[in-house]
């Protein structure tokens, strides 16, 4: 096969792009966990001293960050006067205040990625996978991350998905929770539909203590929560709810199994995960495409093949999610998209009638 020198000069600067993004990635996840980022959200152009004081940060940690973030083309720099400015459509997509927009908050699991990466590489060679207890800080994160969806849209964009639901869960209904982790989505719903009786259900006894925790802080008396498996629920629900867990888990066709038969009559099952296709030529364009098969093989899929599960990771995809649904009885499943959460689909799933 006769080399192209284009083509391979091309494609050597395209590894160079991605081993300084890598690299852009850490420093980016500096920023927003040290709240650099939300620091000079609020500061003229300043200096590197100006800017570790604001942030209370060691200055010559906040001088090199800097640097990075300038060559990186994330932060203005006025060499004149040795000034960085954030400028506001950057801060648009990295602070706090940008809410389901801060793309910031999506970084920290990089370096989550490379605490595991030799334990990976192992699975490569011998099979099996990482055991979900090797990252201790994945709940915590994706509290956080989903956290931000769910307080913006939760019960103003995702709930509405479902015909009649908003007004249901007004008049009161019971509402379960699978996978719920720390909880946010039920003390979401909890708060905002006192009437209605949220659980949450866990396999992470630490994430249920910290659900439990923040729903006492809150004075909430209408959730509650359960160290359980998924594919045993007991109790019956109006509506069940499975946010970006179902791919995760080592057996999903038995949960989804379980989900359907905890429903009652007219019941909905309301489940959010991957928006991406089972068809591998179909997630080409996908703009996260990259990041999402690079979640799978650091954590979703290796999780489910360390606890001896199906490791359906990226390419479980809408196909396959709609097989699975109907394998376990649903009969009407409808998909949607929401505003500020690209990366997942909606699913609206409900059984056909038992009479």
């Amino acid at each position: 096969m006769t080399l192209d020198p284009a083509r391979q000069e091309e494609f050597a600067g395209l590894v160079v792009d991605v081993l300084n993004k890598g690299v852009l990635a850490l420093l980016v996840s500096a920023g927003h966990q040290t709240g650099l980022f939300d620091t000079m959200s609020t500061l003229p152009p300043s200096t590197s001293e100006d800017i570790a004081k604001a942030a209370h940060l060691d200055e010559r940690y906040v001088r090199e960050w800097l640097g990075g973030m300038v060559v990186g083309g994330f932060v203005e720099y006025d060499p004149e006067g040795a000034l960085y400015l954030l400028p506001p459509e950057h801060a648009a997509s990295l602070t706090d205040a940008a809410g389901p927009d801060n793309l910031a908050g999506m970084t920290p699991y990089i370096a989550l990625m490379g605490e595991v990466e030799q334990q990976v590489i192992e699975a490569f060679r011998h099979g099996g996978g990482v055991p979900y207890s090797a990252y201790p800080r994945f709940q915590a994160l994706q509290a956080l991350e989903t956290g931000r969806v769910y307080d913006a849209a939760l019960v103003e964009r995702i709930i509405p998905l479902v015909p009649g639901l908003t007004e249901r869960l007004r008049d009161g209904i019971d509402a379960l929770d699978v996978g719920t982790g720390q909880g946010h989505a039920p003390l979401v719903l909890a708060e905002a539909f006192p009437r209605s009786l949220l659980h949450g259900l866990d396999q992470s006894e630490e994430g249920i203590e910290a659900a439990r925790e923040e729903s006492a802080r809150r004075s909430l008396d209408n959730v509650h929560f359960t160290v359980g498996d998924s594919t045993q629920i007991t109790g019956r629900y109006d509506l069940v709810t499975a946010f970006d867990v179902i791919h995760d888990l080592a057996r999903p066709q038995e949960t989804l199994n379980a989900v359907a038969a905890s429903l009652r009559e007219g019941g909905t099952f309301l489940m959010g995960d991957i928006a991406a296709s089972s068809k591998l030529e179909e997630n080409l364009d996908h703009p996260f495409a990259p990041a999402l098969f690079g979640f799978s093989v650091f954590y979703c899929m290796t999780t489910s093949l360390g606890a001896g599960g199906a490791g359906l990771g990226t390419m479980w995809g809408e196909q396959t999610a709609r097989r699975m649904l109907a394998e376990a009885g649903f009969t009407d499943v409808q998909t949607r998209s929401v505003e500020g959460d690209p990366v997942n689909l909606y699913y609206v799933a409900t059984k056909g009638s038992s009479s």
